[in-house]
């Protein structure tokens, strides 16, 4: 899997390295008017979604992928990549403007950039892409919205936003739903693979606003060393019967005198998930009734346990303050055999040139970290990567936006195509060779040149691939098949509360995240834990929970 930072930023955003790691969100902007839709508590519709369509451009994987999600998993990389859009989609269409986060240094101008000129020249048109930094996109997006500067195609921001998503998408934004609900999606065969599940967090007012950036369902429970859990008598993560068990082994685990530790900067998310946690909300399917994790006793439980970790001394000293800006150096040391556990994002295991398999053998052959699965009887994973986010495009004429989608298509081009290898790999010859496999390895060229955002236009679910280890493919694949069968249903999926939709991935989050970092680390007792749960409902919560209860009622009628 060629892309990596993407989902190692969306893993600190789901409270994981976390709780270590308190992300400021941006202001929220006040939505704008003009014809802007009312937010509303409601239940968004079935047939706004694009019906789901495997996509096969005729390769067959090594490792099969499922119905269910499981992604499918290449040993090799195809040797002569196929077609996965038509001719050249955009020829004759005006120049395109887009502005996209990246989590990369600037790539090369298109001038320099032999990537950029060759995907333009398949596409038939100009794209000007405007990618920006991710500590400043929400800045740049707050600005762009202030100053009614939209570009025809425009990621929204991780954190941040508009106070009305729902006012600020109904003003500003094409209504993509006379192109994609249902089978209307057909037009675009790529955006078609994308699973409906991602689909629905771009619904808002009745209508279908957004295209994913999709992802594979859950972003796991981080990593760990099973070189050192064997050396502690641990052979199979089965064998950790529950989080008792877990609090002995990374005790265990704990050696200062030798500069190493059970837990590099957080593990809250993989507590939460091992006790049987939900992800932000729970619902009785009968009554309706809405319950937040930090209400439920297996939330508790899990920050319980956490705190009683860091009392033993299990965290390495003073990464548990570490901002998400400070990513790389705790991430660092753990690949430098300073822990024996990390959390971060699934994808980031394979990422090429950085990833933690390749990047971790290169510094000690010994070293074989793994994805980490939630253990015990009672272990669920979280849907919390459907989607990285949705791309949105501005209100403009029906063939403008079909043109729009079809730049969202060809970025969601599937693993192995032209397209695609243009995308992660760009050129053969000046951006990249083949070894010796014949698997793609990018040249100092192409390393820059990739480096442009194409990929946070649109994305189906990527695939399992690694030029590096075959080994490496079938324990992700093997982490995928276990937890998406253990996936927690998101219950906020299918409604629309609009103060969730403002304040849950905002201040209620920094909120929560802030408060629960003092518990852990000492600095408030487990008895603040109650006042937490108090003012948390009191900052929003509790109005997000009445507007997903009156969305649930509107939905069973």
């Amino acid at each position: 899997m060629p892309s990596s930072t993407p989902i190692n930023r969306r893993a600190l955003f789901r409270l994981g390295a976390g709780l270590g790691l308190g992300l400021a969100a941006a202001p929220l902007l006040t939505a704008c008017g003009d014809g802007g839709t009312v937010a509303k508590a409601e239940a968004k519709s079935a047939k706004l979604l694009p019906k789901t369509t495997v996509r096969n451009i005729g390769l067959k994987p090594d490792l099969a992928g499922t119905a269910a999600g499981v992604p499918q998993g290449y040993f090799r990389y195809p040797a002569k990549p196929l077609r996965a859009t038509r001719a050249t989609p955009l020829k004759g269409a005006q120049p395109l403007k887009v502005t996209l986060e990246t989590f990369a240094p600037p790539a090369p101008g298109r001038e320099k950039n032999a990537a950029w000129q060759a995907i333009e020249k398949l596409l038939g048109t100009t794209v000007d892409v405007t990618a920006v930094p991710s500590d400043d996109y929400a800045t740049k997006f707050s600005t762009m919205v202030a100053g009614d500067r939209l570009p025809d195609l425009f990621m929204y921001p991780e954190t941040g936003g508009v106070d009305n998503k729902a006012a600020f998408l109904g003003a500003k934004c094409a209504d993509l739903t006379p192109f994609l609900a249902g089978g209307k999606v057909k037009d675009y065969p790529n955006l078609a693979a994308i699973p409906q599940a991602a689909w629905q967090s771009a619904i808002f007012g009745g209508k279908l606003f957004g295209i994913p950036i999709s992802r594979t369902g859950t972003g796991g429970a981080g990593f760990y060393r099973h070189d050192l859990f064997e050396q502690a008598g641990v052979k199979s993560l089965d064998e950790i019967t529950g989080l008792d068990r877990l609090v002995e082994l990374f005790k265990d685990l704990t050696r200062p005198k030798q500069d190493q530790y059970a837990i590099m900067a957080g593990a809250t998310t993989m507590l939460a998930m091992s006790a049987g946690a939900p992800l932000n909300w729970k619902v009785d399917g009968k009554t309706g009734k809405f319950t937040t994790e930090l209400e439920t006793p297996e939330y508790r439980l899990a920050v319980e346990t956490a705190m009683k970790l860091y009392k033993a001394g299990c965290y390495y000293p003073g990464t548990i303050a570490m901002s998400g800006a400070q990513k790389g150096r705790y991430t660092d040391m753990y690949k430098n055999g300073k822990a024996a556990y990390v959390y971060d994002g699934l994808p980031s295991y394979l990422a090429q040139g950085t990833g933690y398999l390749a990047t971790m053998a290169a510094v000690d052959k010994k070293y074989d970290t793994r994805p980490f699965v939630p253990v015990g009887s009672a272990a669920v994973t979280w849907t919390d990567n459907l989607s990285l986010q949705n791309t949105h495009i501005k209100k403009a004429s029906e063939e403008r936006v079909r043109q729009l989608l079809t730049l969202a298509d060809f970025a969601a081009s599937p693993f192995g195509s032209e397209e695609y290898t243009l995308i992660n790999y760009g050129v053969a010859g000046t951006d990249h060779t083949r070894d010796a496999k014949g698997n793609p390895v990018l040249t100092k060229q192409g390393s820059q040149d990739i480096a442009v955002p194409w990929k946070f236009l649109a994305s189906a679910v990527p695939a399992v691939f690694s030029a590096d280890s075959q080994e490496g493919v079938r324990h992700l694949h093997a982490a995928y098949s276990k937890m998406i069968p253990m996936m927690l249903p998101d219950p906020t999926l299918g409604y629309t509360s609009p103060t969730w939709d403002s304040l849950g991935t905002g201040s209620l989050y920094t909120f929560k995240s802030d408060w629960l970092k003092d518990i852990i680390a000492g600095r408030k007792p487990m008895s603040s834990y109650g006042q937490l749960v108090k003012e948390y409902l009191a900052k929003g919560a509790e109005k997000a929970r009445g507007e997903f209860e009156e969305a649930f009622q509107k939905g069973k009628k």
